[in-house]
């Protein structure tokens, strides 16, 4: 595999610095951000309590819980905020915890996608190594996604697996689930408390957890397809992982946080998200901008699909069977 340019190769010294800087005013305001949206996102159904508000609060909840997993992401990386106590602290618990995930255990999973792109040992190649697929093939996907089968089916094998084996007996199981997930389910619960004093308990479940099971699954799909399905060079670090091209519709639920600029943050990882922007410009002005960002969301899926009646593009025939992956965005996948 080629290696990625040098930073010094791609960037100047002044524009290196521009872009590497760490904000923890930035990385604090992002989160806030999120959780503001959640909290606005049920004030809005308690003041106008009607089917389209609520539609649209499990729209813009489940999109911030992406945006959690997205700044954990940064964390993972060191790069949410200047210090390194508060960058684990805030994608920590603030990020991670909230959505059952752990940033360390993704931070040892995650690295290995970047050193392996699109590579055999890239455990996220799983997802989209089998690209272009059948439309039809795709609506099941995002079908499942919506329906929430997804979502249920990895929470149910998360649990599963952080009980730990039967043999262990009750407390041995009970033990281990609290190694895996204490800390999580600590922070739920303080969710569920929270919202059963404000007077609305249920929430919990139809503001939280459905949104989580559904439109959080649909859109993390999206994006993962976006960055990496159907990549017209596996082995050029320009071109194995793609940037989008997003609005503002887009950017509130689907892409929030600069997710979309993948490919500039796969040639240089230490970039924080709020500086990808920044980082694209600079490419472009030093006569790296190649290729131009893909076109919207809609556009990729179509483009990493082929009608049902056709075959599979010339040369990008799945190299292997297509398998089912389980597994969670924190610990990573692998075959059912």
């Amino acid at each position: 595999m080629r290696c990625v340019p040098a930073a010094l190769q791609l960037l100047t010294d002044r524009q290196i610095a521009q872009v590497r800087a760490r904000s923890d005013c930035w990385g604090i305001w992002l989160v806030v951000h999120a959780w503001a949206v959640i909290g606005g996102s049920m004030t809005l159904v308690i003041c106008s309590p009607h089917l389209a508000t609520y539609l649209l609060a499990v729209m813009l909840i489940g999109s911030r819980q992406l945006g959690l997993l997205i700044l954990m992401h940064d964390g993972a990386h060191g790069v949410l905020t200047r210090s390194p106590i508060l960058n684990r602290f805030v994608s920590q618990w603030c990020c991670a915890y909230p959505m059952l995930a752990d940033m360390t255990v993704y931070r040892r999973y995650h690295l290995q996608h970047h050193a392996h792109t699109m590579q055999e040992a890239d455990p996220d190649v799983l997802l989209t190594g089998d690209y272009p697929i059948s439309r039809t093939s795709l609506r099941r996907k995002l079908m499942r996604d919506i329906s929430g089968r997804t979502g249920i089916a990895q929470r149910f094998a998360q649990f599963r697996e952080a009980l730990g084996p039967a043999s262990a007996g009750w407390l041995g199981r009970l033990s281990h689930l609290k190694s895996r997930l204490g800390w999580s389910l600590l922070i739920n619960a303080l969710l569920f408390v929270l919202l059963m004093r404000c007077g609305h308990p249920w929430f919990y479940i139809t503001l939280w957890v459905l949104p989580a099971l559904t439109w959080h699954q649909l859109v993390l799909r999206i994006r993962n397809i976006a960055e990496h399905a159907a990549v017209s060079d596996r082995q050029n670090p320009f071109l194995n992982a793609r940037t989008t091209a997003v609005g503002w519709i887009a950017r509130v639920f689907v892409a929030p946080y600069w997710v979309n600029y993948h490919r500039e943050h796969h040639l240089l990882m230490w970039v924080p998200c709020y500086r990808l922007r920044r980082l694209q410009q600079f490419l472009a002005e030093n006569g790296h901008g190649y290729p131009s960002p893909s076109g919207s969301y809609l556009a990729v899926l179509h483009e990493v699909t082929y009608a049902d009646e056709a075959s599979p593009p010339d040369g990008r025939h799945p190299q292997k069977p297509r398998q089912r992956a389980v597994g969670t965005f924190s610990e990573g996948f692998r075959p059912n």
